[in-house]
């Protein structure tokens, strides 16, 4: 018998009386996780249950014995400081913010941020790794600049899996479930309290989909789940586990991601005029937005494309192309035979989508494509990220110059509230005031560094390594405990590492590219380092390899075995099951944070941005971030940005950088200490790391950004293409119509530059061209000149465009063009021409086929 058919489902809460309901309305708001009052609250409760929970409010407020809970009420320091947290959380719901003062204009903007994973918290474990966290903090300081903004992303039944080392060092996994209703999660309803739910049918499946809300301070995050009683059984699997499965339940979270997305804003009232996909996961939802709009406004795909592509922007997060989602056609045919007819397109024009040549059957459907393609705005997430990505995606604008591929950059940061430690936000608040929390990114306040006394910040350092070492010393005991240790074993993990010794720390995802190894390669060496009897060294590692990554897996069992040696036993520890906790006890304690990633492979990187704001120092390959927060005296590089073809070879050369800027710099700095103890040269560099990087490196500057070169751009274009009943966009439907059926007609007749061999710097030099037009007017094309200086194969390096005006109708379609170039540097120079379709409101409109070089 099935007893499943005869159950009845309810849920037990905890009964808090009207003085503690603060408690419960602090719990499902994760601002208490970045605010240090809210925390220790919730610590004050009951320290233990509070750890064994995984810091998770609502579960501890469930597992308390009422009897507790009613005396609470009588404990006149907790009700102190209750009101004091509630009081800090209505005001910063209330507060006016950063948006409303800087860009009260835009008040009908409407973001949406997709997401495959949201990093915000340990107790909510639906991230793996930098992604997430990333999305969880750019959600964060949304929040606190006021942003209108929510977040879509999927409600994972298991997460991302736990990790634990078995004897020999070999990563294992296991996947505990999440009990929705004992997370800081709630499940939207109707007005009669009855789940919100909407369906899916795409090819063979079928299902029904609950949306869950996450409050994040201002921001609310919903959350989708398959897990559903009336869902068949491989259905409610969709929204099991992060990152697993076969390519079809990777394009069926990518369905529900991005299309199922978009509905369950409509379900909820929400129709968003921008929308930000965090990597190309989320791709499918440009598809809904154009077939919704075409379906209410009754217009052609191209039309409703050009408005939907006006409102999205993309952020790209991967360097290598094999990081990224592709789909066979077969299995676009599976999934999308039913959908692509109401966007009344042909097949080979929806594959055309996901390929960089739309006419090439041999490319698979890519996902980064297809955002790249229906995105008005797209950026890597740094400089040398974005360099990088023009490279990789080129062939998506195959006639232009790399350095005009419209692919920008901005620059990841971090969430200040989240990864700063106590002790040093205290000393902050103490020497700066609090303007540096409520205005982050202003480099004046923390100049102000330089006014904390040496001896002030050093011991904060001390006590942020002592927190450090002993959280190290618990895991490990708990880690040995859990595999059989031995009473010797477990005595000896009591004084692995030593509070006073420079500690540096190594965690991330253990991909091959990151290099997790290479302090290894010569370990006498590293023995010497570390066991110095004057300067000694002690490393702490962390991180976790995907479940089907053997090579990564194999590179933590090399480390793990490291630790085992006696020479390495008290200097080399790994901590395992990587998480958010883990990671801001790193951050906080370590002195230095070791980055190894094979260049350019490092898309940005956030760790070592954590660490630049506790006082801790970066010690990094000039790659991702690092190339722009490296200024000579703030930390270390490792080389100066090399590139070997091979690897071997870079890996050796690489290995003994690390060891001599070890050996000669980093261990003797720490060391040259004062007769009170103090480093000065180290503590300098601590200042000047904290001076030049915090300002700059954090997601209130980087979502500054993001509105100021994305979202406001995006919602101006979205709102002019959509004014007067759609009358620009419609226009321009029109426009492109007529100008590409005769752009086929134009041909450049001549161009000349009016120039001597030789001329001197800051010379004009006049250019003329004749364009022979056919039925276009002139106001329907852009005559650009390009030049710039020859690099040795006579191509131009870095070329600008100066525009040339119209100056006489020669009949027959022949127009005559001119304007001028400047010479502004030496050097051999050189000069093209080109014609591009030109809208008299939107400018000069680049497509694939419709751009003249002559």
């Amino acid at each position: 018998m099935d007893f499943t058919k005869m159950l009845h489902t309810f849920t037990v809460i905890p009964s808090l009386t009207e003085e503690l309901a603060a408690l419960q309305r602090i719990a499902y708001n994760l601002w208490w996780s970045w605010e240090i009052d809210a925390i220790s609250l919730f610590r004050r409760l009951d320290a233990d249950l509070w750890k064994s929970t995984r810091h998770n409010p609502v579960e501890m407020l469930g597992l308390l014995q009422q009897t507790m809970l009613d005396g609470l009420k009588n404990d006149e320091g907790f009700m102190a400081h209750l009101n004091k947290v509630d009081e800090k959380l209505t005001d910063y719901l209330s507060t006016k913010t950063w948006f409303e003062n800087c860009c009260n204009g835009n008040s009908e903007m409407k973001i949406a941020y997709f997401s495959m994973e949201f990093g915000l918290h340990e107790s909510l474990p639906i991230y793996s790794g930098g992604l997430g966290i990333l999305a969880g903090d750019h959600l964060k300081s949304a929040s606190d600049l006021g942003l209108p903004l929510v977040g879509v992303g999927l409600l994972y039944r298991q997460g991302y899996f736990r990790q634990y080392l078995n004897n020999e060092g070999w990563q294992q996994e296991y996947y505990p479930e999440n009990d929705f209703y004992n997370l800081p999660l709630t499940l939207e309803r109707d007005e009669h309290g009855v789940p919100l739910s909407f369906e899916l049918e795409f090819g063979p499946r079928k299902f029904f989909v609950h949306i869950w809300r996450v409050q994040v301070g201002r921001v609310p995050l919903y959350l989708l789940d398959t897990n559903l009683e009336e869902n068949s059984p491989e259905n409610r699997l969709i929204t099991a586990q992060l990152y697993f499965g076969d390519k079809e339940m990777r394009m069926i979270q990518e369905i529900l991601l991005g299309i199922g997305g978009i509905r369950a804003l409509r379900t909820l009232g929400i129709v968003p005029n921008v929308c930000h996909m965090n990597e190309g996961h989320a791709a499918f939802l440009a598809l809904e937005r154009i077939r919704l709009l075409m379906e209410k406004r009754g217009i052609r795909f191209n039309e409703a494309r050009d408005i939907v592509k006006a409102g999205n922007i993309f952020t790209t997060h991967t360097p290598v192309e094999a990081g990224i989602d592709h789909f066979s056609p077969e299995l676009i045919d599976t999934y999308f035979t039913k959908y692509l007819k109401t966007l009344e397109i042909r097949r080979d024009e929806f594959l055309g989508l996901g390929r960089q040549n739309a006419k090439d059957p041999l490319e698979s459907f890519c996902m980064a494509v297809l955002a790249l393609k229906l995105a008005g705005h797209i950026n890597g997430v740094s400089q040398l990220h974005g360099e990088v990505s023009r490279r990789m995606w080129r062939n998506a604008w195959p006639e232009l110059p790399l350095e005009q591929v419209p692919l920008t950059s901005i620059t990841n940061g971090v969430h200040t509230g989240t990864w700063m430690s106590n002790h040093m936000a205290s000393l902050l608040v103490r020497y700066l005031g609090t303007r540096w929390m409520d205005d982050p990114t202003n480099h004046t306040v923390w100049h102000r560094i330089t006014k904390i006394p040496d001896t002030e910040l050093w011991r904060t350092r001390q006590s942020c390594r002592e927190k450090l070492v002993d959280f190290a010393r618990q895991r490990l005991k708990e880690q040995l405990t859990k595999v059989g240790a031995t009473f010797k074993e477990l005595a000896t993990a009591a004084e692995v590492l030593d509070p006073e010794v420079l500690t540096i720390g190594f965690a991330r995802r253990f991909a091959t590219y990151k290099r997790g190894t290479l302090l290894l390669r010569d370990l006498d060496r590293l023995a010497a380092i570390l066991n110095n009897p004057d300067m000694p060294v002690q490393f702490i590692f962390a991180g976790k390899a995907h479940p089907q990554d053997q090579e990564g897996k194999e590179l933590i069992r090399q480390i793990v075995q490291a630790s085992h040696q006696e020479r390495f036993r008290h200097r080399i520890v790994f901590i395992e099951d990587y998480d958010m906790e883990v990671a801001r006890h790193l951050v906080h304690g370590v002195d230095v944070w070791l980055n190894t990633p094979l260049r350019p492979m490092e898309a940005s990187g956030t760790s070592g941005m954590k660490v630049a704001f506790n006082g801790g120092l970066n010690m990094s390959i000039l790659d991702g971030w690092w190339c722009e927060g490296y200024q000579g005296n703030n930390g270390w590089a490792i080389g100066k940005g090399e590139v070997y073809e091979d690897l071997e070879y870079q890996n050796q050369v690489e290995a003994r950088a690390v060891y001599e800027l070890l050996e000669k710099e980093v261990v003797p700095n720490f060391y040259d200490q004062g007769s009170d103890g103090v480093p000065r040269s180290w503590v300098a560099t601590m200042k000047a790391s904290m001076q030049t990087l915090c300002p700059v490196f954090s997601t209130d500057r980087m979502v500054q950004e993001y509105v100021d070169h994305s979202y406001t751009p995006a919602y101006t274009q979205w709102k002019q293409l959509v004014a007067d009943d759609l009358a620009l966009a419609l226009d321009l439907g029109r426009w492109k119509e007529r100008v590409f059926k005769a752009w086929p007609q134009v041909r450049i007749v001549n161009a000349e530059a009016h120039v001597e061999d030789a001329v001197a710097v800051g010379s004009m030099v006049p250019v003329s061209a004749r364009i022979n037009l056919g039925e276009l007017a002139a106001e329907d094309v852009a005559v650009e000149g390009y030049f710039g200086v020859l690099d040795s194969t006579g191509s131009i390096l870095g070329g600008e465009t100066v525009p040339l005006e119209m100056t006489r109708d020669l009949g027959n379609g022949i127009h005559e063009f001119n304007g001028s170039l400047e010479c502004r540097f030496c050097g051999r120079h050189g000069f093209m021409l080109r014609v591009a379709p030109h809208h008299t409101i939107l400018g000069t409109i680049y497509e694939p086929g419709c751009l003249i070089w002559g």
